[in-house]
């Protein structure tokens, strides 16, 4: 995933709400972050490093700026390289005015919308697809910021929700099919967007409501105003993988609590196929949630026995294999003595690569424990996303190219078993057609 955060003011000065906003998002990109503004002059200016908030932007300096209006953005690199040529916002002073666009998703039809840009002459600066957005905007020199950018959304396909700065305002848009969150927030006459509703705790703000599929949303001193994309989809297509492992626990996506969904799965998963277990322990800190709710509906003792450093990021969301198992032996550091003897269901969210499932059950085996029964709290990914997730190819997806038993066999499990898919959907509580299940299932949303 990415994150996106804007904020709007008629008065109050919130450069820094824009690095709290993007901390209370950070789990959802730890390669850089980035701040853009317009300034008096009436140009966008920007601040952008690689690494997480901390890291890449001050919040000294941005506490100090005289700024009403700004957007930011952490990543991670799920279309174009890590590097900071590719940090968001992406920025410009073009013909008709400054702008800058912060994107989480991907657009399926970005090569085709490269081609024919550049074709046109237009000179890319990036590799992502965020930057095709503002080059459909700039050749439209004969319009408004705002209608030349609701144009060159008409043109997009795939996901896409955006915080976008203009003269005009702060806007904010989201995809016709929905695939990822984008919510609205108010303190008194301040208005903010955000990929999360836990981002609005930090600075204060109220959720007032999400931004709907297809729906454009300008803020500027009159207030919010809505308007639709010419585009319209048969049925909306919100990703479960947020519910699964994205989402921080106390947000709320399309109206379900992510830590209510999370607990349903586990108990789910214990509705069936229970060990004759010693204790369940979760892994954090998304599965911890699943494995209370399993611990809870099978009557088994929860504990926390894996330990997890505060101090170091998410695995999946590293840009190499080997970052990635190094990260793991870091981040996550099982309790020997609990294990020690003892037989254990341990409940994860998911198993993409396998790799930090593989490690962590190695590292208990070293603790001695007499079995291990590993529980997945989502089905087996077996397919690629094209909409914002770093799966490109299923040569990646451990569920695609082996067996159950052999997954199992593979990370030293003595038993594995996932969550069904309509365990899963009925977790979540929302309608089937109304979620993209496509890594799992391999059904895909036409978005053409």
């Amino acid at each position: 995933m990415c994150g996106v955060f804007g904020a709007y003011s008629r008065s109050d000065f919130i450069a820094e709400e824009i690095y709290l906003g993007l901390s209370a998002l950070q789990h959802r990109g730890q390669e850089s972050a980035g701040v853009a503004w317009i300034d008096g002059d009436g140009r966008v200016n920007s601040i952008k490093g690689m690494g997480l908030v901390h890291e890449a932007l001050s919040q000294s300096t941005l506490s100090e700026a005289p700024v009403k209006s700004a957007i930011g953005h952490v990543r991670y690199a799920a279309n174009g390289s890590a590097m900071l040529q590719n940090a968001q916002p992406i920025c410009a002073n073009y013909a008709r005015g400054p702008v800058a666009i912060a994107h989480n998703g991907s657009l399926t039809n970005f090569d085709e919308i490269r081609t024919t840009l550049e074709n046109r002459g237009a000179i890319f600066q990036s590799t992502g697809d965020t930057e095709a957005i503002l080059q459909l905007l700039a050749h439209q020199p004969k319009l408004k910021p705002f209608d030349a950018l609701q144009n060159a959304l008409a043109e997009a396909r795939g996901a896409y929700s955006l915080v976008v700065l203009m003269e005009e305002g702060l806007v904010a848009a989201r995809d016709p099919w929905g695939f990822r969150p984008l919510v609205l927030g108010r303190r008194g006459d301040n208005y903010y967007v955000a990929s999360e509703s836990c981002a609005f705790g930090l600075i204060g703000a109220s959720f007032i409501r999400e931004i709907e599929p297809g729906e454009v949303v300008l803020i500027n001193e009159a207030g919010p105003s809505s308007y639709r994309l010419p585009i319209k989809s048969d049925r909306h297509w919100l990703c479960s993988f947020e519910y699964v492992y994205f989402a921080r626990p106390d947000s709320v996506i399309g109206g379900r609590s992510v830590y209510k969904a999370r607990q349903e799965m586990g108990r789910k998963l214990a509705s069936k196929d229970i060990p004759e277990a010693d204790f369940v322990a979760g892994l954090p800190d998304s599965g911890t949630t699943a494995a209370l709710g399993y611990s809870e509906a099978s009557g088994m003792p929860y504990e926390s026995a894996v330990v997890r450093s505060r101090f170091v990021g998410r695995t999946f969301v590293k840009p190499t294999q080997k970052v990635r198992e190094l990260g793991v032996r870091i981040k996550l550091n099982p309790c020997g003595e609990l294990f020690r003897n003892k037989e254990v269901v341990l409940v994860d969210d998911s198993l993409v690569r396998g790799t930090t499932a593989g490690l962590v059950v190695s590292m208990i085996r070293e603790c001695d424990a007499c079995a291990l029964h590993l529980r997945i709290s989502s089905p087996p990914v077996r397919y690629p996303c094209f909409y914002g997730i770093d799966t490109p190819s299923n040569r990646d997806l451990v569920a695609a190219k082996q067996t159950t038993e052999d997954v199992a066999r593979s990370i030293g499990a003595d038993s594995l078993r996932y969550l069904s898919q309509e365990e899963m959907i009925g977790a979540i509580g929302l309608p089937s057609d109304s979620l993209c299940t496509a890594c799992f299932d391999g059904r895909y949303p036409d978005c053409r």
